[in-house]
């Protein structure tokens, strides 16, 4: 397991983490894309120095540390030791620059490889993290600028000052989280660059600045999908019940009247809640779980793919290739052989 506590305790002034999401999507995501660590953390912030106690949750909310005179706040975060996993999710918006390093950059249920001067931007409470394999540069530690605002703050600029008139729009395009075009990234790079290096209160302008050059950028990429980001914004106690049983279970063999008797509803009543609020049938769902769950142990594990098939529940190899390959669009060897080579 991954010396998450470590990581977070060496790295001071980034976020305080305490009670786990309720919302079941965080669930969902980190049962997709990552090992069951069974590991949080809750952070204590005192004049930048912060303390870490494990819960036996998996979801974290982190809460940035704030001062009420300043609108956005940032972290200059570096790292002797690798970038480990740790899926989290807050209210503000967040801007990440990596330098030094390449990896993984999971968010919401976007995965993709990232390196030197990758940018993305993270809309407010969708779940993400970075995870680092390697650092470019081996004389120099794992780098991270990171900047967090209210969605509601550049909302406002927008709406109020015709110059910055390009934001308006932005937060809603940026929910899904972007990924910057390589022409932004040159261009923005030293503007964040910039921002670090001066006091934090004489930022704003640069700020400002930075972000009206991200909102033009017509080639951002949208990363994760819709389904994702409107579950999030959905939090139904039937719907809880049922998500809640399934990730328990997923691995089992779970019948639609268990389900239906959770849910207090009928099968054609939870068949049409669940595809309202969820986006997909129960079935691809748990084919979703368990393949997240299969992807995560491929990752990091060395176990064979015919043991990671029966542990996921699949009791037909042949309809875990199938459905993998459907989902990830190759086969488990090749995407181990991919996540290896990175």
């Amino acid at each position: 397991m991954l010396d998450v506590v470590g990581w977070w305790s060496s790295t001071a002034g980034s976020g305080i983490s305490g009670s786990s999401w309720s919302v079941y999507i965080i669930k969902y995501l980190t049962r997709c894309y990552a090992p069951k660590w069974s590991t949080s953390i809750q952070f204590q912030y005192y004049l930048g120095v912060m303390t870490a106690d494990e819960s036996k949750k998996t979801s974290n909310r982190e809460i940035i540390a704030r001062c009420d005179d300043l609108s956005w706040q940032r972290l200059d975060r570096r790292l002797e030791e690798e970038i480990p996993f740790i899926w989290h999710h807050h209210p503000e918006m967040e801007l990440t620059l990596t330098l030094n390093c390449k990896g993984q950059r999971f968010i919401g249920d976007h995965v993709a490889e990232f390196s030197d001067g990758d940018l993305a931007i993270v809309g407010s409470n969708l779940p993400h993290t970075w995870v680092s394999s390697e650092r470019m540069n081996k004389g120099h530690p794992f780098k991270a600028k990171v900047i967090w605002f209210d969605k509601e703050w550049l909302d406002s600029i927008a709406q109020s000052t015709p110059e910055f008139l390009p934001l308006e729009g932005f937060c809603e395009r940026a929910q899904r989280g972007l990924s910057f075009s390589y022409a932004t990234k040159q261009k923005a790079r030293p503007i964040i660059l910039r921002l670090f290096e001066i006091p934090h209160r004489d930022g704003i302008t640069s700020l400002l600045e930075l972000l009206r050059l991200l909102a033009q950028d017509q080639h951002a990429v949208p990363l994760a999908s819709h389904g994702v980001v409107q579950s999030i914004n959905q939090s139904y106690d039937r719907i809880n019940r049922v998500l809640n049983h399934l990730h328990e279970n997923y691995e089992k063999a779970v019948g639609l009247n268990d389900l239906s008797e959770i849910a207090a509803l009928s099968q054609s009543g939870l068949h049409r809640l669940f595809k309202k609020h969820v986006g997909v049938t129960v079935s691809n769902y748990i084919i979703n779980l368990r393949i997240g769950e299969a992807c995560a142990r491929l990752a990091a594990t060395d176990a064979p793919i015919s043991v990671i098939s029966q542990d996921v529940g699949y009791q037909s190899q042949a309809n875990f290739n199938r459905h993998f390959l459907r989902l990830r669009l190759m086969t488990p060897r090749a995407y181990r052989n991919t996540f290896r080579s990175s």
